[in-house]
């Protein structure tokens, strides 16, 4: 989506005074066609600029400025973690190969805390942990602000940056309550520090396969035990929870087998060759909430998901995501392929461009509002969406790489049956309902109709 340019064209017809369908008929075309230009989904051609142009009274120089201004490469940054003796320095290898053949330039910003204590700086060197992670957490941030800015300058169109380790890595070495402090210190905010990447792939700890699989000969800054890195590498995954793309590639007797795994899921999270995504959804009974919120591997975030005026039959969705009033923004648009499938294009952006894109909000549907507990647990994040308007049931879903992938249910869910290919509860549709939790009741009273 071209939304730059779009959100230009939109403004310059705001001012103007016009509705969509006035715009379009002094252009000559359809409301359909000045939509899809607002959304960024096409662009005009030269003959149209000029006509638009003269309707909005700006240069043509001016609008194709805007249209051909020299774009920044695509960066996409992500992070490979995991417990100790994982293989992330041969995962690296495999992701510059595999990535670099789908024309990515990938650039690695090395682990921050490696380098330090290589330098000589230790967590001896400091008063206390805390302090020792300030530090690693500290030039963690510097070096990926450079490595970003650098990657904006690169002649190419699209850009891979891999963190060996990413800023919530440090929360594994520290308690809850020290790791408060350090974040008041920094002045930093948890949602932020762990959203701030696209994507986190946990190499689990070869320990977990056994003691025969642990060594540390190639990584001498490491110095833990075998039962020491088993309860490393859980704290990291515990860490990362409520990350919306966290995946953990779990061991494999056959390491190659566990690279590949790591290679599908970054390309399945990057959209190569299309960006699919594949989900499951069921509805389940209401599950304890006390129970989830207790769960170390369990992480509560708030959603408000707005849609927006869409003439092309494209989902486009904006949404508020976080906790404890922070948060951070997302424009998701939506093609459906299957109802277990579809094309995803999501990105970033900043609260005021989220402010502006409310303004588009589709008035025919509500806004969405719910709370979303990622939960973890052998190596599946399972989202469960808690709504206002069910007090005894919830939505729980699943992503996979592979329709075909099966699904192992935790014990304690209890389910009512699948939905994925049951239109009233996808969220477009819970949001054009006046009463969304009478649903399950309307679907019981058409089920004995039926019988009759």
């Amino acid at each position: 989506m071209d939304y730059e340019f779009g959100k230009k064209l939109y403004e310059l017809r705001e001012r103007s005074g016009l509705t969509q369908k006035k715009a379009a008929a002094k252009l000559g075309v359809t409301d359909k066609a000045v939509s899809k230009w607002e959304t960024g989904t096409a662009k005009p051609g030269v003959e149209m600029i000029r006509k638009i142009s003269a309707l909005y009274n700006i240069s043509v120089e001016k609008l194709l400025e805007i249209l051909e201004e020299k774009k920044h490469p695509k960066i996409v940054k992500i992070v490979l973690t995991g417990g100790p003796c994982s293989g992330k320095t041969t995962a690296m290898s495999w992701i510059e190969n595999a990535m670099t053949e789908r024309g990515y330039k990938v650039i690695f910003v090395p682990e921050a805390a490696t380098e330090l204590i290589n330098a000589g700086l230790n967590k001896q060197s400091f008063e206390s942990v805390v302090d020792f992670q300030k530090n690693i957490m500290s030039l963690q941030i510097e070096k990926e602000k450079i490595y970003e800015e650098a990657a904006k300058r690169l002649n190419t169109e699209k850009v891979l940056i891999v963190c060996d380790r990413g800023t919530m890595d440090s929360k594994a070495y520290l308690s809850s309550i020290d790791f408060n402090i350090l974040l008041d210190d920094l002045k930093l905010d948890e949602v932020e520090l762990r959203d701030r990447y696209s994507g986190v792939f946990h190499l689990e700890t070869s320990a977990k396969l056994g003691d025969e699989y642990y060594t540390l000969e190639n990584n001498k800054a490491r110095s833990e035990t075998v039962e020491e890195a088993r309860r490393l590498d859980d704290k990291i995954i515990e860490s990362w929870v409520g990350h919306p793309h966290l995946r953990v590639i779990k061991n494999n007797k056959d390491f190659n087998e566990k690279m590949k795994d790591l290679i599908k899921e970054i390309t399945s999270m990057l959209g190569e060759p299309a960006p699919y995504e594949i989900e499951r959804k069921f509805l389940i009974d209401m599950p304890n909430l006390k129970r989830l919120e207790e769960n170390p591997y369990c992480k509560k975030v708030e959603i408000i998901q707005t849609y927006l005026k869409s003439s092309n039959g494209h989902e486009i969705r904006v949404r508020q995501r976080g906790e404890k009033g922070s948060y951070i923004y997302y424009i998701t648009e939506k093609v459906p392929v299957t109802n277990m499938k579809r094309i995803e294009k999501e990105r970033l952006i900043t609260e005021k461009e989220y402010l502006e894109l409310l303004m588009r909000a589709d008035t025919h549907s509500h806004q969405i509002r719910k709370n979303r507990y990622f939960l973890m647990q052998d190596g599946i994040c399972y989202e469960i969406d808690i709504y206002p308007f069910w007090k005894d049931r919830a939505i729980m879903e699943v992503e996979l790489t592979n329709e075909k992938d099966e699904i192992k249910m935790p014990s304690f869910i209890k389910l009512i049956r699948e939905v994925t290919d049951e239109d009233e509860y996808k969220n477009r549709n819970l949001a054009k309902m006046e009463n969304p939790g009478e649903l399950e009741i309307e679907k019981e009273k058409t089920k004995v109709l039926m019988k009759h």
